[in-house]
Formats: C-alpha cells, structure tokens, sequence
C-alpha cells in the first residue's frame, strides 16, 4: 500500500512540475511570438511613471524578479577623457567610478545597493537572472579592455565573481537551456559565448547594425530581447538624435528574428530604451519596463503595447 501511495504521490508531483513548466513556457512563448508583431506603428501608451527615491547615476541593465527590480548603474567621478593618440592599446582614459546593483520596489524605494567592481573596472552593464542569481558584467570605461562576469544571489545579495574577460562587456544574457553565457561588447559590436567558467567558446561579430544593445534578456528556447540605441547626428548642428529600438535575436545562430524602432521619449528628452528596459506580458499586452533618465531625476516608466 506505502508503494502505491508513493507512486501516485511522485505521478502527482511529476504533473504539477509539468503544469507550471507549461504555463512558464506558454507564457514566454507568447512575449516572443507577439514581440514579432511589433511595428514601427505600434503605438506604446504609458501606463505609468514611478520616481525612484534615490540617486539611480547612470543606470545600464534592469530585470524584474516578483515585486523587486534588480538594476546596475555607473556612478561617474571622473569622466575618461580621450587621447590625442593611443597609449597602451586604450584611446581614452580610464576616469573613476563606483558600479552599482540596486534592487527596490515598485513605490521607487531603494531595498538594497550592491557595490560592484574594482579600480578601473566599474562599469556594469546589461543584465539577467537565470531563475537564481543575476548576472552582471562589469568592465573599464572604455573599448578593448577588461571586464569581471559576477554573480549575484537574488534572495540573499550574496555576491561571487566568476570569472575575467579581455575586452569591454557592455552586457550579458544566460541562456536557461543551455547552461552558457552569451555577452557583448562595447556598442555590442561583438558577441562572445562562454562556459560558466568563463571558457571562452565562440566570438563572432554582430551582423546588424541597426542599434547597439545597452541591455539584454534571456525569453525561451535560447532566444533573447535586446534593447538599445544608435546616436544619429543631426545636419548641421553638433546635437544627436537617439534612435531607440528592440530587437529578438536567436542565441544560436545570432540571428535576428525580428526587429523595431522605438520612437516614446522621457521627460528629460530620453528615448525610453536608452538604459536599461525589460519586457513580459500581462494579457494580450507587451508591457514595458524602462529607466531613460539619469541621476535623481529618473523614474520607472511602464508602458503597454497591444498586439492581436
């Protein structure tokens, strides 16, 4: 009797593992195949705006996890300033800074400051939670340089660095059925795929040069959003424009599914994917999570978009 009882509990088991595993993979399924029916008419309608309750410097990656937000940043002491010529193999300087992982809530309060990073290496980027930890690359303000891959426990903030890189990571995505990380470089010019242990397995350069990725996140069957901006200089004058767009981009292949402009701007004259951004679905919906400003005039903006 203890051996039937036992072998419907686990059958029992077994099927409630399963249900959850299938509305989690319905569930992302559905952000990606109704990501692919965004267009450049797609209209994004702001939900609403939250100020965050603290100096947020310059943030670069944001993913959600419950009710927290989990978000790197760079807060800059001293810019690097570019060189006439090279020295060293650099074009600029280094500059000083602190990097900076912040989890807060969804009132805009600061739950917790992770300070991330060693001398010249401060700069975080793009991240991503693998259903445990956050990833967060944190690299030298500049091109061509050298980077720390950390690990960060999303319950307890425990924090473990995993492993070094030679070149700027300007962002990094675990993929969740292969166990690999893939990353990139400044302006995402770059791709490099590693072990967990930071073996280096593949680097091969990214074909589209529509936008740079300033944050990326892991969706389903290594398939990842990308988020970002390319500066356009405008006739005449020394101002910029900031083209905004997302993109679903095949981890395998590092080809491109699909791909958008996004044209809604902040108060402060920000395209709203200029920092960090993360995208789920709630209904029919693709809602939007962005932080386009800067310092402590930043604010949590969401935004929905409908599709059919």
């Amino acid at each position: 009797m203890k051996k039937f009882v036992s072998f419907w509990t686990f059958v029992f088991a077994l099927i409630m593992v399963s249900t959850v595993f299938a509305e989690d993979l319905i569930k992302e399924q559905s952000l990606s195949h109704s990501f692919k029916e965004l267009t450049r008419s797609t209209e994004w309608k702001k939900e609403s705006e939250v100020d965050l309750n603290f100096d947020a410097f310059h943030p670069q990656g944001m993913t959600k996890i419950g009710d927290k937000y989990f978000m790197s940043s760079v807060e800059i002491e001293e810019r690097p300033k570019k060189y006439a010529q090279k020295k060293n193999g650099y074009d600029r300087s280094a500059g000083k800074g602190t990097g900076h992982l912040f989890v807060f809530n969804g009132k805009g309060e600061l739950l917790k400051d992770i300070e991330l990073g060693e001398g010249d290496i401060y700069h975080p980027g793009g991240i991503d939670f693998d259903g445990e930890n956050i990833w967060v690359p944190v690299a030298e303000y500049r091109p061509d340089s050298k980077s720390i891959v950390y690990k960060i426990d999303a319950e307890t903030f425990n924090v473990s660095k995993e492993f070094r890189v030679d070149d700027h990571i300007g962002g990094i995505v675990h993929n969740d059925q292969t166990g690999k990380l893939l990353g990139v470089s400044w302006g995402s010019r770059q791709y490099y795929e590693w072990n967990v242990k930071g073996k280096e397995l593949k680097a091969l350069m990214n074909s589209s040069h529509f936008i740079d990725y300033q944050d990326c996140e892991y969706l389903e069957q290594s398939k990842m959003i990308c988020s970002g901006i390319a500066g356009l200089n405008r006739p005449g004058t020394e101002e910029s424009y900031e083209l905004g767009g997302l993109a679903l981009v095949d981890t395998k292949t590092l080809a491109i599914e699909h791909e958008v402009p996004v044209a809604e701007f902040s108060s402060q004259q920000h395209v709203i994917t200029r920092n960090p951004v993360f995208l789920n679905m709630r209904n029919k919906e693709i809602r939007l999570f962005a932080v386009p400003d800067d310092d402590k005039e930043a604010s949590l903006l969401i935004y929905e978009a409908k599709t059919r």
